[in-house]
């Protein structure tokens, strides 16, 4: 079983990179976080940190860190879940990793009553549905919405349902940057709205299509659902959009497609530790439930 006093004394030197300030944020001397470390490390058979300035965790400290993570979420459900019940006033919170779009558009809709019905607060942390694993992997969050099918151990993935995008652009943004179409050399030069640097709907598809890596064409990153959108409406760029937040300005043809009759059918799953909360499983299954109904009645009215 871990030492809680030689753990704390591992996760502080790893989150200030250094045995002096872990010592000062624990008020404990320098030499006893030492002890406590090389105790844990002699413990676990494995060097947990390189001392250097900042220290640095290795493989094995990081293996370490993600656990402990993980563990001080559980212990909060714990403690929410013995104490929650005999307070009116407490909510229970839960940490979402989820993408721009499911936030503005389906995700809310689908689990509102249920939060305001059970007092459950979420916590949301945005990223590129390719990137959102990662914060679950870390254990900084108890569940998240990523394109990743495959879950990691300790996890259930479920699959929910399919977003679908369309490659966009103004009409003058077109007749300027692609007058002849879209092709390698008009790529070079066209600026892009991707949504952040990890955005792999876009540089996947421009790599895979057209061979060209995000450091050779010019790009927006532009993190926030609605100013991407608005970025391309401006006719700043041009780049994927959800069809449910595209369908009225192409319908009436201030946005056109950028490549006609290509869409991208992005499949979404939701990836939660097997260890869940009574609230954590509700929204689990008001999600395995309603989610593809919503994305599918967003997606479905075909442009």
């Amino acid at each position: 079983m871990l030492n809680h006093k030689q753990t704390e004394a591992f996760f502080s030197v790893a989150q200030t990179g250094s045995f002096d300030l872990a010592a000062h944020v624990l008020n404990i001397t320098a030499s006893a976080v030492t002890l406590r470390v090389q105790q844990l490390e002699k413990q676990l058979g494995h060097l947990l940190l390189v001392r250097d300035r900042p220290c640095r965790t290795t493989q094995a400290g990081e293996t370490l860190v993600h656990y402990l993570q993980h563990q001080k979420l559980l212990e909060q459900s714990l403690f929410q879940d013995l104490g929650g019940q005999n307070l009116e006033h407490d909510f229970f919170q839960l940490n979402i990793a989820t993408n721009a779009d499911s936030l503005a558009s389906w995700l809310l809709p689908c689990i509102q009553d249920s939060l305001k019905q059970h007092r459950i607060t979420l916590h949301f942390h945005v990223d590129d549905q390719s990137q959102t694993h990662h914060l679950l992997e870390a254990g900084r969050v108890n569940a998240c919405l990523t394109t990743q099918a495959d879950p990691m151990k300790g996890c259930i993935a479920e699959y929910l349902g399919d977003m679908r995008y369309h490659l966009l652009a103004t009409p003058q943004y077109i007749q300027k940057w692609f007058p002849q179409g879209c092709d390698r050399e008009s790529l070079r030069q066209a600026p892009a709205v991707i949504f952040n640097e990890n955005d792999r709907l876009h540089t996947d598809f421009i790599l895979e299509n057209f061979g060209l890596y995000s450091n050779q064409y010019p790009h927006h990153a532009i993190p926030s659902y609605s100013a991407f959108y608005d970025a391309i409406y401006a006719g700043l760029g041009f780049g994927w959009v959800p069809e449910f937040q595209a369908r009225v300005a192409l319908g009436n043809g201030q946005l056109i497609h950028v490549l006609p009759n290509t869409t991208l059918n992005i499949s979404l799953y939701w990836h939660h530790w097997k260890q869940q909360s009574p609230q954590l499983k509700l929204l689990t299954e008001i999600l395995k439930d309603t989610a593809q109904q919503n994305m599918n009645a967003i997606s479905s009215n075909h442009l």
